[in-house]
């Protein structure tokens, strides 16, 4: 009877022990207290999968935000709506247009005393009302969402809409913000409250710990490679890669430099969303062109400018926002600061590039390649120089590059410098000089 009793009592302790195990919930914490953009809706889906790795009770939204940009909002609110965790928020302070959106399709809201929750119009970045597609869009998700969660839809659209009209409740003038009192009165929150603290004593949880979300440092290195200005002097570096490239061929570290700017570009706008498969791949096949219009298509046609229209817009689109082909939320403001950037970019490389080509040569090791600023030496080489090809009038020679029409002639194991009289001739094509002009050999095929 004795180990009877021992026995039970030991199974009453273990169950005692597990069911105050199982009575601690996990609390997963991620704040959003800046704008709705690409590196929130990334840091969400990283949240949301590390709280069900570890297999948390709850996530807790900490939100202070203005609102942000509408696509991203939506794709925040969609992974909510997903969520097989509940999900509450605690406003503390402002959820206003995208936040608003976000809020609501949380399972439940808490807001600070003197918080506010609404005015989810779409505007652009000045602040004026977008067209009626924009509105359209937001009314029908702001319902949805307030659906969903069993919230008044006529109040959610009231938040988006100011023709909509609720007696005792708001004009048609206004579109609705709701103070923490009514939201409460109206039932868009659960309840006031000062402190996460009081959010679990809200929802009945006295026995919690708190896992915090923390960005990872791929996360702080993506947000620094998508500064405007970084991203200027990337693409700096790409066209002046490829220019350096151009004037010394061969796989050597201007090309280098570029590919890696060119990683250093793509790949943070890629992991935030913004860069799409396809926009890459525009700038990629640009690159070929322009490859090809230079060393195997003669003259600048067709290929070439396909070529620079593929590289600026796969570097411009890259940096907006569209989803696939949609760019119907995409500003025209925000296209041509795009394009603004990348072209300005694109001539200050072309620029630098031929400033630095012939400068960096006159220093240091490379100072013997080219000519020195002493004026007499200089006329000295350029009269020795005239003296030489003047002699190699009515030679023949193979062409060691392109000549489109400029490129190099080989004559007697040497070579030179010469323009084509026809136009084009192709590499190893065997030429006579025909003339000496502007410093120049001019050169056609050998007869």
């Amino acid at each position: 009877m004795r180990r009877i009793i021992l026995y039970l009592l030991m199974v009453i302790a273990i169950a005692v022990s597990a069911q105050d195990q199982k009575t601690t919930k996990l609390v997963y914490q991620f704040d959003i207290k800046e704008m709705i953009a690409p590196a929130m809706w990334r840091q969400t889906k990283l949240a949301f999968e590390e709280a069900e790795k570890l297999g948390a009770d709850i996530i807790l939204i900490h939100m202070n935000t203005y609102g942000g940009m509408v696509l991203d909002a939506d794709s925040i609110r969609s992974r909510i709506l997903r969520s097989k965790i509940p999900v509450h928020v605690f406003i503390d302070n402002n959820a206003a247009s995208a936040g608003a959106l976000i809020s609501i399709s949380c399972d439940s809201i808490f807001m600070s005393p003197g918080a506010s929750i609404g005015a989810a119009t779409v505007v652009d970045q000045s602040g004026e009302k977008m067209p009626d597609k924009y509105q359209s869009y937001m009314r029908a998700t702001m319902r949805s969402t307030a659906e969903a969660k069993h919230r008044d839809p006529q109040i959610a659209q009231a938040m988006v809409d100011e023709s909509v009209y609720i007696p005792g409740l708001i004009d048609s003038l206004h579109v609705l913000t709701f103070s923490t009192k009514e939201a409460i009165e109206h039932g868009f929150c659960e309840g006031e409250v000062n402190s996460v603290e009081e959010v679990m004593e809200k929802l009945g949880i006295s026995d919690y710990t708190i896992h915090k979300f923390h960005p990872g440092a791929i996360d702080k290195v993506i947000d620094f490679f998508l500064n405007p200005f970084l991203s200027s002097i990337l693409i700096m570096v790409i066209i002046g890669g490829i220019y350096f490239e151009l004037q010394t061929p061969g796989v050597g570290f201007p090309l280098i430099a570029s590919c890696l700017a060119a990683i250093m570009y793509f790949a943070p706008l890629y992991l935030q969303g913004l860069a799409e498969n396809w926009e890459i791949l525009m700038f990629v096949v640009g690159c070929v062109l322009l490859l090809l219009e230079i060393f195997v298509i003669p003259g600048f046609g067709v290929a070439g400018i396909l070529g620079i229209i593929g590289v600026v817009m796969g570097l411009a689109l890259s940096l907006l926002n569209n989803i696939g082909f949609n760019f119907t939320f995409i500003e025209v403001n925000d296209v041509i600061k795009a394009l603004s950037l990348v072209i300005i970019s694109f001539f200050l490389s072309i620029g630098g590039s031929l400033y630095l080509s012939s400068r960096l040569l006159g220093f240091g090791m490379f100072r013997k390649l080219v000519l020195t600023n002493d004026p007499g030496s200089y006329r000295a080489n350029l009269e020795e120089k005239e003296k030489t090809e003047l002699q190699l009038i009515g030679k023949k020679g193979i062409a060691s590059t392109v000549l489109r029409p400029s490129g190099k002639v080989e004559i007697n194991d040497d070579i030179y410098d010469a323009f084509a009289e026809t136009g084009y001739i192709e590499k190893g094509t065997e030429i006579v000089v025909i003339r000496y002009e502007a410093a120049q050999l001019i050169v056609g095929l050998a007869g």
